[in-house]
């Protein structure tokens, strides 16, 4: 009787190792940034002041040729629309011949990857890089290459430290971040990716 109770015990100590383990390396497999050269960069819909700039970053280092951004086409903020404040930054851009607007009307990333289409179908773009949030990349790159099977993708991050850092444990902002992250990666893997 006393052996089976270690063996138990040593097997939930061994099982609880492995969960913390797990745990503490989540956040830097939330996060991949692999950016390769492209026809078009894609930045998606959400933060509107790194993924831009990123971005143009890109498009200055040779990524692609062309930068589409993803606006809602619903949205206004302090009653001025989405879309017009997104050409108006565009057009004070030394580069902004080589960058357009995509409106788009989906909320999640799978929505968004149907809206963009258009736009990537417009640019004749057959390999695309992805320009998102740090913690999206995994996740946002997955339902690309799942929706639009007939596009090359990859994907770019950028970090926003009040946001998320991959010791998401460490602070509160991270974990939310982190926790909200993984659920929406579950039910993508488990549930809409088979709709």
């Amino acid at each position: 009787m006393r052996n089976r109770t270690r063996r138990r015990l040593a097997g939930i100590l061994l099982l609880g190792g492995a969960l913390v383990v797990v745990a503490l390396r989540s956040g830097r497999w939330l996060v991949v940034d692999e950016p390769r050269p492209s026809d078009v960069i894609l930045v998606l819909a959400g933060d509107t002041n790194l993924r831009p700039v990123r971005a143009v970053q890109l498009l200055e280092q040779g990524f692609g040729r062309r930068v589409v951004i993803d606006v809602p086409a619903g949205a206004a903020v302090f009653t001025f629309n989405e879309v017009e404040l997104a050409e108006k930054y565009v057009q004070s851009l030394p580069r902004a011949a080589s960058i357009s607007i995509c409106p788009i009307v989906g909320l999640s990333t799978r929505d968004e990857a149907r809206d963009a289409e258009k736009c990537l179908a417009s640019e004749h773009a057959g390999s695309v890089l992805i320009v998102t949030s740090d913690f999206h990349t995994r996740r946002a790159v997955s339902i690309f290459r799942h929706e639009l099977p007939g596009r090359s993708f990859s994907v770019a991050a950028t970090y926003d430290d009040t946001q998320f850092g991959c010791r998401w444990w460490t602070r509160r902002q991270w974990a939310k971040t982190a926790v909200d992250e993984w659920l929406r990666l579950l039910w993508w893997i488990v549930v809409d990716r088979w709709r």
